[in-house]
């Protein structure tokens, strides 16, 4: 992908970046060339954002072209928003009230240069407010009025960067855009896509072999692949497409990089309707029953109608923490009096819960769906003396049933077909469905998002297909959004 930096008047200063286009404002909007090229990260350095000015039509034009500026036209607007307090997550607002807390003064304010500050103190916070608000070149200013609040963030022009401060600036624009984590690319790509992976998540989705598989499949299908973590928040319109690959949650970075994704425009797995969708047992309790998909006996369970367990599910009984994950937040109940001790836990920390009857197995089945098709299965058999797939045992050590992966006409007749139905309800991107084949009958358990996709367990019968189809899938859809020039 081509870098374009558009400077005009005093931003004439910022030249000499690596394999990054330098342009005037005016050659950016009026000449055709730049209107020709299909893929491309417009860094807007005009003197001023307002609307319609030049700096304000530089990003129009460059999303317009399908070209990926920042900052964006929604960011522009994101700043001239007020309060900016309800644009703060609960995350960067804790962080600054903990970062400014020793400050004696009652204002304070922040210089924020491709994401970081002159003085290496205030990084945090400056990766963080890039991160909310990505724009090349931002001041924050704070007050204090009983709590710190984020008074006013705005982009600023080159004129205004002191003259003291601006080898810093070039010396942070020139990192920005080497990106030297990233190897120089071999070929030209026409895409670009960011995996977003925590290589610290203890339950970690795909391991370091099954993400390389995953970059050098996107390589073979004309899209360059490049792993980033959640400080990589701000650079999200950079790119073409977003794969999540590390556990999500809604109240998580997770979810922000994906609605900030789709709001730019990206292909995006797993979307944001999906993570709400698949991370909320208690929504696909209610989904099941409206279109009448098999799944064990189950009810919504709040403290009004607790009592009723007993008589409607009975014991055993599986009480399910409505987001939890990799069988986090999910109690068996053996008996009537254990049910309160075991379901009150969980109503403290949830409004509702979800009780199900017992369905005893030696494996659930596992059927990945992509894009409404069925792409691999595998049996996730019990840890030996459990009853789900993976569990913690008393010293905190995590336990883990066996994978075993097979082909897809393996499965008993009507778990695929039933797999695909069930994830068909909500949406086309990539799901892991969970079913138990029971007496001659499939039920599903759970549709999740972000399935687990490990290197020797869930592609040993299809190998590097199963890379392979994900990528060929984000292939397709971006050239349905429309094609970039594979010259430009």
């Amino acid at each position: 992908m081509i870098r374009i930096v558009v400077v005009d008047g005093p931003g004439r200063w910022i030249q000499g970046l690596p394999d990054v286009q330098t342009v005037e404002a005016e050659d950016y909007l009026l000449d055709p060339k730049y209107s020709e090229i299909r893929s491309a990260t417009v860094f807007n350095l005009c003197r001023t954002y307002g609307y319609q000015t030049e700096g304000y039509y530089v990003s129009l034009l460059a999303a317009a072209r399908g070209h990926r500026p920042l900052p964006s036209v929604a960011t522009l607007q994101d700043l001239r928003l007020s309060p900016l307090v309800r644009l703060v997550s609960e995350e960067l607002e804790a962080l600054i009230q903990r970062s400014l807390a020793q400050l004696q003064s009652k204002k304070f304010e922040l210089s924020i240069y491709f994401g970081r500050n002159l003085a290496g103190r205030h990084d945090r916070r400056s990766r963080a407010l890039f991160n909310q608000f990505p724009a090349p070149l931002l001041r924050a200013s704070f007050r204090h009025d009983g709590h710190w609040e984020l008074a006013s963030m705005r982009a600023i022009a080159t004129s205004e960067i002191p003259e003291s401060h601006r080898e810093f600036v070039l010396e942070q624009a020139r990192r920005h855009f080497e990106r030297p984590h990233r190897a120089p690319a071999p070929r030209e790509f026409r895409y670009d896509l960011a995996i977003l992976a925590n290589e610290q998540e203890e339950d970690r989705p795909s391991d370091d072999v099954a993400l390389r598989k995953f970059v050098r499949a996107a390589e073979s299908v004309g899209i360059e692949a490049e792993i980033v973590g959640r400080e990589d928040y701000g650079r999200i319109a950079e790119f073409d497409a977003l794969f999540l690959r590390e556990t999500t949650r809604v109240d998580h970075h997770t979810y922000r990089f994906a609605r900030r994704a789709a709001a730019e425009g990206l292909v995006v797995i797993d979307d944001p309707e999906s993570i709400l969708r698949c991370t909320n047992k208690v929504y696909q309790a209610e989904l099941f029953a409206r279109h009448k998909i098999p799944c064990p006996l189950t009810m919504v369970v709040h403290a009004e109608n607790a009592k009723e367990i007993l008589t409607r599910i009975g014991v055993p009984c599986v009480l399910k923490q409505p987001d939890g994950s990799f069988s986090r937040g999910v109690v068996k109940v053996e008996s009537a009096e254990d049910l309160p001790s075991c379901l009150t836990p969980l109503l403290a920390d949830s409004e509702l819960v979800l009780a199900q009857r017992f369905v005893a197995s030696e494996y659930d089945w596992r059927i990945g769906v992509l894009g409404g098709k069925a792409l691999y299965a595998c049996r996730y058999h019990m840890p030996r003396g459990d009853w789900r797939i993976a569990s913690t045992d008393a010293q905190g050590r995590r336990r883990y049933g066996r994978v075993e992966a097979l082909a897809l006409d393996a499965a008993p007749n009507g778990v695929v077909e039933l797999a695909e139905r069930a994830a068909g309800l909500i949406g086309d991107g990539l799901y892991g469905v969970d079913l138990k084949w029971v007496d001659g009958r499939a039920m599903v358990i759970e549709i999740n998002d972000n399935p687990t996709l490990e290197a020797g367990c869930e592609d040993t019968v299809i190998r590097d297909e199963l890379y392979l189809a994900i990528m060929r899938h984000f292939r397709t859809r971006l050239d349905a959004r429309g094609a970039p020039d594979a010259s430009s």
